[in-house]
């Protein structure tokens, strides 16, 4: 009913599954949807705002639990798939930008309406936006707020592919499986090498790049 609306417990358990994910040598490719076919994730449930959210103390500590689970999304050494349907709003857009590629059904929506709700956008989740459209794009998403159809994020670059909604899951599934059969090790070390060329120079890592490479 909610659409998928992200709560609390929700974001603490996306870093517990992926830790188990991680463990799991027989799992190559996670791929995130939302349940059924209205929304990948209509945004946060803030319908707990007034429980979780009252003063400035709860609502850093909210955004903390949220970062963490972000950056364990964003740090994941496995390929990620955001496949989306319908509503992919606020911080189910979020999510989907932190997974490394997106597939979305042909009525998708996407947006992120902070700025119809006086909410603050941290750097990161900017930077993120910003590494996929560039400047102008993410100061016209972030400056309206206004809802984007399927075509319009294809053209930005938001998305991967555009499909028809009866053939997203089996495109998806026949992707990740093409990417579970390739080398899991040289994967790792693409997505780590890319993740680290989207750093700043001063914050990068390139030994550890390398060592991935040896490996």
């Amino acid at each position: 009913e909610r659409r998928n609306a992200v709560t609390q417990g929700m974001w603490l358990q996306i870093g517990e599954m992926l830790e188990d994910f991680a463990k799991d040598e027989a799992i190559r490719v996670v791929v995130l949807r939302g349940a059924g076919d209205k929304a990948f994730v209509s945004g946060a449930d803030i319908s707990q705002f007034g429980q979780q959210r009252r003063n400035a103390a709860e609502v850093e500590a909210s955004n903390r639990l949220t970062d963490a689970a972000r950056q364990a999304l964003a740090t994941f050494e496995k390929p990620t798939i955001a496949m989306i349907q319908g509503f992919c709003l606020g911080g189910g857009l979020a999510i989907a930008l932190m997974c490394d590629l997106r597939f979305a059904s042909e009525d998708s929506t996407f947006g992120i309406p902070a700025a119809r709700l006086g909410v603050g956008y941290g750097p990161q989740s900017v930077g993120s936006l910003q590494a996929l459209v560039g400047p102008a794009y993410t100061r016209e998403i972030l400056f309206t707020g206004r809802r984007l159809k399927g075509e319009e994020a294809l053209r930005m670059g938001l998305i991967n592919r555009l499909l028809p909604g009866a053939e997203l899951v089996s495109h998806v599934q026949d992707y990740a499986a093409m990417i579970g059969a390739n080398a899991p090790l040289t994967i790792q070390a693409a997505k780590l090498a890319s993740t680290e060329l989207l750093k700043t120079e001063a914050e990068r890592d390139l030994s550890v790049v390398q060592r991935a490479v040896e490996a």
